[in-house]
């Protein structure tokens, strides 16, 4: 039986990269900045790799490279950046990097891929495959796991699995499609005798792999490893990720140190399960502790604030941002402003807030600002935002099928065919919604009207008992959801019929009554849908967790952890 070490436990549980401990400077820095560079002396290495990481300012690393950087140097802004959010400047050091004559190594191209993936460039996350592929990068498993990670990350499951390598350490390796449940691929991760069978296409890290962590846990602890440091913030992550808030809070509780990840971590994974009032409180706490607020610590107190409709808390944090801690607001602090003043219908001081920016904005941005146009059916700024998005990157889908809902929802089906025309002559494709639900150990996936599963019968006989039982209670169609030009009745059944309700279903079949059904979609949920299993989980008295692209909804007596504010 093969045992875990200290760095495959945290980096099976640390799904996302995260900024090092700001407290103390302690943190062991990454490899590649401790590596010594012809170009630098050993005092300008130390200064970047600190200031590289602990300087609220995400520009501070690349401020420091002075003439003749050296690869090392350069590795450590590229990181900095990705880790910032900044993943075009991320990609545009790479380019200047390799203008410099400059080669990539092991520890130049992971920052890049997720970079790629975050900014859904599956063009040029094919570029730094092919790359490594001829640089002969490939068989470093921090790579490779990373490149798994960025083809997951957009929705290329059969690339995740081409670009996959066995662990020459033998602490886990791709498995084989699993035979059982639903047809969607699985991947069998094996860790100490313990098998967990997951790959729900388009995942976002970690989502579906809470059993997987529990055992990793369990392991950590036969090992000693608990009291580490990272391995805790691992824990707490990953269990803030999977929606165990309980099990996050019991190892922040134990641990006999924590940082500025620790806190982070508690705040976004609090803000991220409709707890956002909780994610204020923790970080009174974090401010008394004495532990600093970093770049990223704010971009979960923003996202808390948006998701909680506390407009102005969310406006006294971004102003502390800035002028008490000097951290210089990023496209994803703005993102996150955008959000908060859009859903409070507040968009001529959204749109105020942006045109007063010094900030280079992304296309992140102004897709939150289309998100509110959505809400509040603003199709004239929804249009205008549209086009900065297609000005940044005419082939991404988003702005598309928004402004398409967006007509739907106004009945402007000329409109919609349009866009849908303008999609197919550009060349560009609605990522498909699906959704998916684990059964002892086994995903089960779904698409809309999905008659595939070997169940299928069962659960649209499943579905129409929950509609009967709903309705008696109140429910009402709200068909402004549905995005085909049809009749009532037609719409009403696509709505009965989408892939979360599918699951639900299926969870109510097969999920023992005392445990919580935990369903995962690729998109956002529909707020036809959200109100439907709101009540599904009341008639029937059970809990259900939903994580859609945004947030989990925890469903119980008729509620929502979100307060049906996502």
């Amino acid at each position: 039986m093969l045992c875990p070490s200290f760095p495959t436990v945290v980096v099976i549980m640390l799904w996302e990269h995260l900024p090092p401990c700001t407290c103390t400077g302690k943190c062991v820095a990454p490899k590649t900045i401790e590596t010594p560079s012809p170009c630098l002396t050993a005092d300008t290495h130390a200064t970047i790799r600190f200031h590289g990481h602990d300087d609220d300012d995400p520009t501070a690393a690349m401020a420091l490279l002075p003439p003749g950087t050296g690869l090392v140097s350069y590795n450590a802004a590229i990181s900095r950046c990705a880790r910032a959010g900044l993943y075009r400047r991320a990609l545009a050091l790479f380019h200047e990097m390799r203008g410099h004559g400059l080669r990539a190594d092991e520890y130049t191209l992971p920052p890049l891929l997720n970079s790629a993936a975050l900014l859904r460039s599956p063009p040029a996350a094919r570029a730094l495959h092919a790359l490594l592929l001829r640089a002969g990068l490939a068989s470093h498993l921090h790579v490779a796991n990373a490149l798994v990670d960025a083809y997951a990350k957009l929705a290329r499951p059969a690339a995740a699995r081409v670009g996959s390598t066995k662990c020459r350490g033998g602490t886990w390796s791709p498995g084989p499609p699993s035979s059982r449940g639903s047809r969607a691929p699985a991947t069998t991760a094996r860790l100490s005798g313990c098998t967990t069978r997951w790959l729900p296409p388009g995942s976002c890290a970690g989502s579906t792999m809470l059993d997987l962590g529990r055992s990793v846990h369990a392991a950590a602890a036969r090992r000693g490893f608990e009291p580490f440091l990272s391995v805790g913030n691992s824990l707490v992550s990953m269990y803030a990720k999977t929606g165990a808030l309980r099990d996050a809070r019991t190892v922040f509780d134990a641990m006999p140190a924590r940082c500025t990840i620790t806190w982070t971590a508690m705040i976004v994974g609090h803000a991220q399960n409709g707890r956002g009032r909780q994610s204020l409180d923790i970080y009174t706490d974090m401010v008394r502790s004495g532990c600093r607020p970093d770049y990223v610590t704010f971009i979960g107190l923003l996202f808390a604030c948006s998701h909680s409709g506390l407009v102005d808390a969310g406006r006294d944090h971004f102003r502390s941002m800035v002028n008490d801690y000097g951290i210089a607001p990023g496209p994803d602090h703005y993102a996150c402003m955008v959000d908060l003043l859009g859903r409070a219908g507040r968009l001529e001081e959204a749109m105020d807030m942006l045109n007063r920016s010094s900030t280079e904005l992304d296309a992140t941005v102004w897709k939150a600002l289309l998100g509110a146009c959505r809400v509040h059916r603003n199709v004239e700024l929804a249009e205008r935002a549209a086009e900065m998005v297609w000005r940044l990157d005419m082939t991404d889908a988003v702005p598309y099928v928004m402004l398409s809902n967006l007509y739907s929802r106004a009945r402007r089906w000329g409109d919609v065919a349009r866009i849908r025309a303008l999609m197919k002559s550009r060349g560009i494709s609605k990522e498909p919604g699906c959704s998916w639900v684990g059964v002892n150990g086994v995903t089960h996936l779904f698409h809309v009207e999905d008659h595939g599963h070997p169940r299928a019968a069962e659960i649209f006989r499943k579905v129409e008992e929950m509609t009967e039982r709903i309705r008696a209670e109140g429910y009402v169609p709200d068909t402004d959801w549905a995005l085909q030009d049809e009749a009532p009745e037609g719409r009403e059944k696509g709505l009965a019929y989408h892939s979360e309700r599918l699951a639900v279903a299926f969870g109510l079949l097969a999920v023992p009554a005392a445990a919580p059904i935990r369903v995962f979609k690729n998109l956002r949920v529909c707020g036809d849908c959200h109100a439907a299993i709101k009540m599904v989980a009341k008639v029937y008295g059970r809990e259900i967790i939903l994580r859609d692209a945004n947030c989990f909804h925890h469903m119980k007596d008729g509620a929502c952890s979100c307060g049906d504010y996502w």
